[in-house]
This record gives structure tokens, sequence and C-alpha cells, in this order.
């Protein structure tokens, strides 16, 4: 891989990046190569025909080698009052098994953990993977999809979490 442009320091890319608010996810996967999650913020869209997902991971991190193993990966989007559960999936050190004592999980299509108070969850099965740096790009086709009545959203702004509310509906005249 090309080396950054010494112009732009890793600690000037990390705080111009820390101004870009985004969802607070957990990716989580089961299967043969074992159960595992962590906490994500680089999760997006890539098409609603058919419906896809990119979510990137630290080929460093120790569920890296889990995800890509099992083939199949679930996207629990957080709301407030998850911040806590957040900590514990983004955590090193924590094994694996520690990470779901708490909260109720389920599954839906691939057998990956779905957090039954998740905002929304996407179960996905992986379909590329790309290197990119110290990421892996994995490239995933959302199988099913779990919705929770919507509560307020869990956004990572300015190197803390911050509860988005809902757009309020005005009523029709």
């Amino acid at each position: 891989m090309g080396e950054a442009d010494p112009a732009v320091s890793i600690d000037a890319f990390r705080a111009g990046m820390s101004r870009l608010g985004a969802a607070v996810n957990i990716v989580t996967t089961d299967g043969p190569a074992g159960k595992h999650g962590i906490t994500a913020s680089a999760v997006c869209s890539v098409t609603d025909t058919p419906p896809t997902l990119l979510v990137c991971v630290n080929r460093s991190s120790s569920a890296h080698d889990v995800i890509v193993g099992n083939g199949a990966l679930c996207v629990n989007v957080l709301g407030q009052g998850h911040e806590d559960l957040a900590m514990r999936f983004g955590k090193p050190g924590i094994a694996p098994e520690e990470r779901f004592t708490t909260d109720a999980w389920t599954t839906l299509v691939t057998g990956a953990p779905l957090l039954a108070s998740a905002t929304a969850a996407f179960d996905c099965r992986v379909i590329e993977r790309h290197s990119v740096g110290t990421h892996s790009v994995v490239i995933a086709r959302v199988v099913g999809i779990a919705k929770a009545d919507l509560g307020q959203s869990l956004i990572y702004f300015d190197r803390s979490f911050h509860a988005l509310p809902p757009r309020a509906i005005a009523p029709s005249a």
C-alpha cells in the first residue's frame, strides 16, 4: 500500500474525522469460526438493489478473521441507552463470549447475533472483501432486517456519544 501524504498526519486526519458524526453499530458474527462482535462506526449502505452494506474492519481486530471466516455478519444499529454496550464491544481484551453476557440477543437468517433492542439490525452474508491500508472493506448482502420501535439513534461525534432524536412529524392541517 502507498504511504500517506506527509502533509496529512495521522493525528490531523483523526482530529478531522472526529468531526464527522457517525452512527454507532455493533457488528456481530457467529458460525464455524466462532462468535464475536465489535463496535463500528464505519458502516454505510452501498445500494438498495440488491440491499448491500459496507463495513470497515481493522485487520488487527480479533473479530476480523472471525467475520471473514464465518462469511456472515449482523450490523446492529445502537440507540440511546446502548453507550455501555458500545464501550464493552469496543474494548480490546474483553473475551468475545463476555461481550454477549448482557442484553437480549436473537438471530435471523445467518445466525449472527442480533441485539433485540437495536433500533435496526441488518443480517448479512459477506460477498466481497478488499484490503485498504489497515482495514478490510467488507461488502455484505442484506438477507434479513429487524427494526425496533423508533427511538433515539446513537451517534459518535467529537469523540463522545450523542443521542439523535427522531424527526418530529408535523401534524396534518
